[in-house]
């Protein structure tokens, strides 16, 4: 491990330290208890990507072998499709927490068990809230640890949002705490309505969050492609190549992602007749180059996917 690798690990550590603390001192808040989970995911996301550049030390988790042709790096995928299954849950929980909270105070019966309705004092409110914003921003920017999570949030199609805030869990959670921070300056009333309001709109968002994930990174576990521009890149990639005065026809292409730095394109072409191999090899660097990037979002503009390109070629005789 690399100094910097074991600071960022012992960060990790701590803000987990500070997910449970939120999770412990939220008992009479039920937003305070929908931005633990937020934490939670937060602190566990940046563990991942920790542990995976540490074991990027090692050669053998780049290294093919029979069982794994593309090494141990699709481990990553399974633990972060892991963690999207973790969000989805977590924003079940929280909706089933504001609807139970909802329901016992319709009508007359009294609840089976006993929940605590007073909310929290603004001391420990305003503790909480300084202990997420602060968790965060040195997560995101004093060490970077959101450099790996917003790969794929890119690839999950979030990749408009500015660079500042690649990682929406981390801007979700910055916003959420300072509402969070108020609450205690409010009538009962709004208190009550607003706190619900603030868990509600944490559970839709990491529903939605979720689900995105899950199915980026299913797509990588089954094969496919759904990175930038999806189908739609892919058909633009494959029009300008059929433009190609050297290409009659694509006989067959496949492009999906094998994890979250590795792509694979297997295209098999007709070409003209008459091209010797300078040609032909000067064609293969042009669509690899192409593909490279308008998939790929170019070399050297730092985190860009690297495509592997394979092609197979035969002279259409027709021509």
């Amino acid at each position: 491990m690399h100094k910097d690798q074991r600071t960022r690990l012992f960060w990790c550590l701590c803000h987990l330290v500070v997910a449970t603390y939120i999770f412990f001192k939220s008992e009479g808040s039920l937003a305070a208890t929908a931005l633990s989970h937020l934490v939670f995911f937060d602190a566990g996301s940046a563990m991942v990507c920790v542990v995976v550049e540490v074991l990027g030390n090692f050669e053998v988790w780049r290294r093919s072998s029979v069982r794994h042709p593309f090494g141990l790096a699709r481990a990553e995928v399974l633990t972060g499709f892991a963690m999207s299954v973790f969000l989805l849950f977590g924003g079940f929980d929280l909706i089933s927490h504001n609807l139970k909270h909802f329901l016992e105070e319709l009508g007359d019966h009294e609840p089976h068990h006993s929940h605590p309705h007073e909310r929290v004092s603004a001391g420990t409110v305003d503790f909480v809230a300084v202990a997420a914003i602060a968790s965060s921003i040195v997560s995101a920017y004093g060490l970077k640890n959101h450099a790996r999570i917003a790969k794929v949030m890119r690839v999950s199609y979030l990749a408009s949002l500015p660079s500042v805030l690649s990682n929406p869990f981390h801007f979700l959670t910055i916003c959420v705490s300072l509402l969070i921070a108020v609450l205690p300056l409010l009538s009962i009333t709004l208190y009550t309505w607003l706190d619900r309001l603030i868990c509600a709109t944490i559970s839709v968002a990491m529903f939605g969050l979720g689900a995105r994930l899950a199915v980026a990174q299913g797509l990588m576990l089954l094969m496919s492609y759904g990175g930038h521009g999806g189908n739609a890149g892919v058909s633009s990639v494959q029009r300008e190549i059929e433009s190609d005065s050297s290409v009659t026809r694509i006989e067959d292409a496949q492009f999906w992602q094998v994890h979250y730095s590795l792509c694979m394109a297997n295209l098999k072409l007709g070409v003209v007749k008459g091209y010797d191999e300078a040609s032909l090899g000067k064609l293969r660097s042009r669509i690899s180059s192409l593909i490279q990037n308008r998939l790929g979002e170019g070399y050297g503009t730092g985190g860009n996917m690297r495509w592997e390109v394979t092609l197979e070629m035969t002279t259409d005789t027709a021509s």
